[in-house]
């Protein structure tokens, strides 16, 4: 069966280079920097994970210190901004101790390679240290909290630790350690603040959070009609009137959402990962579905299931050279009386990156086991996302607009990144590939400081267009990437 790993090979690849030229090609470092009609005397950062500096699975302080926002503010120091501070976190590790659920993994310190079997492999660490109080530290001026969503940003008691119940959880630990008081919000605090500049990147939760647990029901997708607190658009609107009234002068940039087929989290793990099995392998676990495919025969034969789900519900392995699907628990199927709802998957289907650790013939995950609900995105529920995605895009794009703010499409650079040829600068070629790309960090989902560094002269790129500014890129190499043992 195919073993994910990382080969030596792949890891020297990425000291090679490509080309000479930037895929940045609108950089004014040698212009004079000037504001232009914005003013960055005081910049705010809202949003979630992606805005903290997030990354390996945690939030810890040397990856906060290479957040976009970060390297933002250090370029509008270049054109009258002010200080920027950062909620960093105690430590170099991440996660709380005294929070952390050892069965899912929730608020483990970060993730570090190490050598498993003979190959490189992530995993995480313990947390380094309970939940702290910095409050007294504040105001502080990058507000990216880790897990939330568009509707949590104007939730007053979002901060209060009284809410952080694990059955029924009404706060968010990352917002806990700095709210201003209990009763406060995000968006409250910020605006307490009166920045002269707001950043917003904002709704990868409302899709991502059902998407990263195989939309198996845990995490619903936000629906993007609804009231106040409930449909996207209505509270993406809210929040954007919020942050830019009618009359005010203050500035700003939003970003849209990335589509998760082209994150590494749903691309890493091949939708028909099993190869090279061994003719007695094959015979065995034909044998295994046996009474299984039975079953499929005498419900379509009872009229329970048509022709072509029987075909697509059949469980075949077959031996050499040949990519296999796995079997998977797929709900969506009919239900029959007596028969589980399995299949295998195929080409249209993401197998997410945790599932790596059970595609093995030890576990026998995806062969004789079925891989859960919560490690495949099927096909149906894949086109939900990207139709959710889609509808958060239209409405962040319209609303940019109305309100004249300056718009990023993190999306179109993604799909870029994701693409063969990637993201060149100078010289160092970048992609969406696993590890080895070196834009995203060890959980697949979060970038590297250099994944952040791409992401910021997006932001700058468009800030410059539109307010007239000439804030110079940042240099993307001159930040980390994956740490290699």
């Amino acid at each position: 069966m195919k073993k994910i790993i990382i080969s030596t090979i792949a890891v020297s690849a990425l000291l090679f280079t490509t080309s000479c030229e930037n895929d940045f090609d609108t950089d004014v470092k040698d212009i004079q920097v000037t504001k232009g009609d914005a003013d960055f005397s005081k910049y705010i950062s809202l949003g979630n994970s992606l805005t903290s500096g997030y990354r390996d699975g945690a939030l810890y302080s040397s990856g906060q210190n290479e957040s976009y926002p970060s390297m933002l503010a250090m370029q509008m120091k270049l054109a009258g901004g002010g200080a920027f501070k950062q909620p960093l976190m105690p430590n170099d590790t991440g996660g709380f101790t005294n929070l952390f659920n050892p069965t899912t993994g929730d608020y483990a310190g970060k993730y570090v390679l190490s050598f498993v079997n003979g190959a490189l492999s992530p995993g995480p660490t313990a947390p380094g240290a309970a939940l702290d109080d910095i409050k007294s530290g504040g105001p502080y001026q990058n507000m990216g909290v880790p897990g939330a969503k568009v509707a949590h940003l104007i939730a007053p008691g979002y901060g209060n630790p009284a809410g952080l119940n694990p059955a029924a959880p009404t706060a968010n630990p990352y917002f806990v350690r700095f709210a201003s008081s209990v009763t406060t919000s995000v968006v409250a605090d910020a605006l307490a603040q009166n920045p002269t500049f707001v950043s917003l990147w904002i709704g990868n939760n409302d899709v991502l959070g059902y998407a990263t647990s195989g939309g198996d029901g845990s995490n619903p997708i936000t629906p993007d009609a609804g009231s106040l607190g409930v449909g996207f658009t209505a509270t993406y609107t809210y929040l954007v009137n919020t942050l830019f009234p009618a009359g005010a002068t203050r500035k700003g940039v939003v970003a849209n959402i990335p589509n998760v087929t082209n994150v590494p989290f749903f691309t890493r793990v091949p939708a028909m990962p099993l190869t090279n099995l061994t003719d007695a392998q094959v015979t065995q676990l034909n044998g295994g579905y046996a009474q299984y495919n039975g079953g499929l025969a005498q419900a379509k034969a009872f009229g329970l299931i048509n022709d072509a789900e029987y075909q697509r519900r059949l469980i075949k392995f077959t031996a050499g050279a040949v990519a296999n699907g796995a079997v998977i628990a797929d709900k969506d199927l009919t239900a029959v009386p007596g028969l589980p709802k399995y299949r295998q998957t195929t080409s249209k289907d993401l197998i997410l990156l945790p599932a790596s650790k059970v595609l093995t013939p030890q576990a026998g995950g995806g062969t004789s086991v079925p891989l859960e609900d919560k490690l495949v995105l099927t096909e149906a529920e894949t086109a939900k996302v990207l139709t959710a995605t889609a509808a958060y895009n239209a409405t962040i794009k319209s609303v940019a607009d109305s309100k004249g703010l300056a718009f990023v499409d993190m999306n179109a650079k993604m799909i870029e990144l994701n693409s063969q040829s990637g993201i060149s600068w100078d010289g160092v070629r970048y992609t969406a590939t696993f590890v080895t790309g070196g834009a995203f960090s060890l959980d697949g989902v979060h970038l590297t400081g250099r994944g952040y560094a791409i992401v910021a002269n997006e932001f700058i790129k468009s800030i410059n267009a539109k307010y007239k500014s000439t804030l110079p890129q940042v240099n993307v190499n001159n930040y980390s990437g994956v740490k290699f043992p």
